[in-house]
């Protein structure tokens, strides 16, 4: 039982990196404090990792077959790889992390891999960045209309702001759980380690404390590196953001809440000129996205080439 230690370090990790990401643009544009931002994210990304995380479970579980030190080891490597991450204050990808650890134990015992289910992965973590990017486009242009049109005043504008944040926040924290759970514990769960329920549990509860604890530092990245957000534009993120990875959760693939927040973002730089997005840390969070199915496969295939011959 005590190879789930590394998976509650993953889910810790996933919670001080990807979480940051539901919040991120309210908190850095100043429109929600961030104990407010964090204590909303940790009830509503339990509730649902626990209500409807199951799903991308099994297709992570499905990739290659897993054992108990398996699953030991890829979460260790996915979770030692997104903590550097988080420590350069870079927004990655876990689900990345995860998949690449998977397939580097897979090369190292030279098992088969479920290279249908693999495609479906990498074809989800294509679409949503690019997904999330077109939402937000459509999203931004058609409540700007609404709001000219019926020309609403500066005091109810940002009341509307202000509780519309914190209501597509909870909704995008309850996504994080529906969908990116599987990778916490999901391996555990297809080794047989736990049960699917506990599993859900025990990595909703993980992710909610790396929310509270150490998201702060990648929510200001994410909110004000990349481009400048005012209160409007933060909440047309948050709500694209969560309803991509929501449709994901629903298909029974955990994405990145990372990539699909910086596609919102985007979206938004679209609307308001190319010129307002930070092309220097575009390169670097892209950069991120790209080594980190790298790295957490070499770490997860160093890791368990020595335990077969050590152990």
């Amino acid at each position: 039982m005590f190879r789930l230690i590394s998976g509650i370090f993953l889910g810790w990790s996933l919670g001080a990196n990807d979480s940051a990401n539901v919040f991120g643009t309210a908190v850095a544009s100043g429109a929600i404090k961030f104990s407010v931002a964090a204590t909303i994210t940790a009830i509503f990304v339990t509730a649902g990792a626990v209500l409807q995380g199951a799903g991308g479970m099994h297709t992570l579980g499905g990739l290659t077959a897993q054992d108990v030190n398996s699953a030991f080891i890829s979460s260790l490597a996915a979770a030692l790889t997104v903590t550097v991450m988080t420590y350069f204050c870079l927004p990655v990808s876990t689900s990345q992390a995860v998949v690449g650890a998977i397939l580097g134990i897979g090369i190292a015992l030279q098992q088969v891999i479920n290279w249908g289910g693999l495609k479906k992965v990498v074809l989800c973590w294509v679409g949503t960045p690019l997904g999330a990017m077109l939402i937000s486009f459509v999203l931004y242009k058609t409540l700007q209309y609404i709001l000219d049109k019926f020309k609403v005043g500066i005091i109810v504008m940002n009341i509307l702001i202000k509780y519309g944040l914190m209501i597509s926040g909870a909704y995008g924290a309850y996504a994080l759980g529906a969908n990116n759970v599987a990778n916490v514990t999901g391996v555990f769960a297809g080794a047989g380690l736990i049960t699917v329920s506990q599993a859900t549990l025990a990595g909703g509860l993980s992710i909610a404390l790396g929310a509270v604890t150490y998201s702060k530092r990648v929510m200001m990245t994410v909110g004000s590196g990349l481009v400048s957000l005012d209160g409007f534009s933060a909440f047309i993120a948050v709500l694209s953001q969560a309803i991509t990875v929501h449709i994901y959760a629903k298909i029974g693939v955990p994405v990145s809440t990372s990539q699909a927040i910086i596609g919102a973002v985007l979206g938004i730089g679209l609307v308001l000129g190319m010129q307002t997005i930070n092309s220097r840390t575009l390169f670097s969070i892209v950069l991120g996205w790209l080594s980190t199915p790298l790295i957490s496969g070499v770490v997860a295939f160093l890791l368990m080439s020595a335990f077969v011959r050590f152990f």
